[in-house]
């Protein structure tokens, strides 16, 4: 074999196993939102990512962060290329972070979505949001991650700008966790009162049935869509294939392991996933316009003018958001 052959043939060598794009291609991080401790998600989610490797022959490696914007900002400078989030940090992955929605899960019990709480100690006098607001100057409160759905923008809206406050001007104390920590703030009644939401409170039930004992709802959102799933846009064609033939059929019946993608599936509170698109977070959208309206009217530091011309403009992106809903709504009925 001649010399120009043998540096050729190591040059193609070389380009194969480590060729820019290509190579970095198969190997994918995905994002994990933090609504419970690591080693709890780490527990329930390896089994699901492990069997997406053996499937799509992708390296899948999982990525934590503290908080939710870690994982929005993984993805933005894409040291995450596919996460699983909530409605609010999705939005935020879709706008800022090159992100697309591909996937929805689809809850164990049928539901097409779950539930924003508000929870307190069971010997607690607070019973509804109406007994927490008039008690609120003395009570500490736990918010959710700023960018979690259901454990901050849904009660932020229905809860807090429905009724003109904001909890850190009436509370006493307020602080900022995941689900898991403020439902368990609550049981060892540390907090007063703190958001959560039905998944986490399901979840209480299997690894924690003491604590969930020591905790009522008080409080309970119309239901929220099930969680998105997101890829980075420019991903390589072939990989967003692999990844979505995956995770469209993974529990389905028929398949080979199907009982046991069913069991990964129940850890995880669902039973299947179904194909979706941005449209998803339209309620997200509107939920966050809504706030925001509020939060303007309120603010009495803004001159009556450019509260109007405020108003007027969430106002517009409000009937156009509608305008899509409608549509959409219109196009599932034929």
């Amino acid at each position: 074999m001649s010399i120009r052959s043998i540096v050729l043939g190591a040059i193609a060598l070389s380009v194969s196993l480590f060729g820019g794009v290509a190579s970095a291609a198969q190997e994918l991080n995905f994002g994990i939102i933090s609504t419970e401790t690591s080693q709890n998600l780490k527990s329930i989610w390896t089994p699901f990512l492990e069997d997406m490797e053996k499937e799509t022959g992708l390296k899948v490696n999982a990525f934590f962060a503290s908080d939710y914007a870690g994982i929005v900002t993984g993805m933005q400078y894409n040291k995450v290329q596919l996460a699983w989030y909530g409605g609010k940090a999705a939005k935020e992955a879709v706008d800022r972070a090159d992100g697309e929605v591909f996937a929805q899960v689809i809850h164990a019990n049928g539901d097409g979505g779950y539930y924003s709480h508000l929870v307190a100690h069971k010997d607690s006098p607070l019973n509804s949001e109406k007994d927490m607001l008039a008690q609120a100057k003395n009570l500490t409160f736990a918010n959710g991650d700023p960018n979690s759905t259901s454990g901050f923008l849904v009660p932020g809206y229905y809860v807090f700008a429905v009724n003109k406050v904001e909890p850190k001007a009436i509370f006493k104390r307020t602080l900022n966790a995941s689900h898991e920590t403020n439902a368990l703030s609550v049981a060892n009644k540390q907090v007063d009162v703190a958001t959560c939401n039905s998944e986490i409170m399901e979840r209480l039930r299997k690894t924690n049935p003491e604590k969930r004992e020591q905790i009522k709802i008080i409080w309970t959102s119309p239901l929220i869509p099930s969680d998105p799933l997101v890829w980075r846009k420019d991903l390589p064609a072939d990989v967003k294939t692999k990844v979505r033939d995956f995770i469209l059929n993974y529990g389905k019946e028929g398949r080979p392991n199907a009982a046991h993608e069913k069991e990964v599936l129940l850890a995880l509170q669902w039973s299947q996933f179904r194909a979706s698109n941005n449209d998803q977070l339209l309620p997200i959208r509107q939920l966050e316009l809504f706030k925001e309206k509020g939060s303007i009217e309120s603010n009495v530091n803004m001159s009556a003018a450019d509260r109007q011309a405020k108003v007027k403009e969430i106002d517009a992106k409000l009937v156009a958001l509608n305008a899509r809903m409608e549509e959409l709504s219109r196009a599932q009925k034929q």
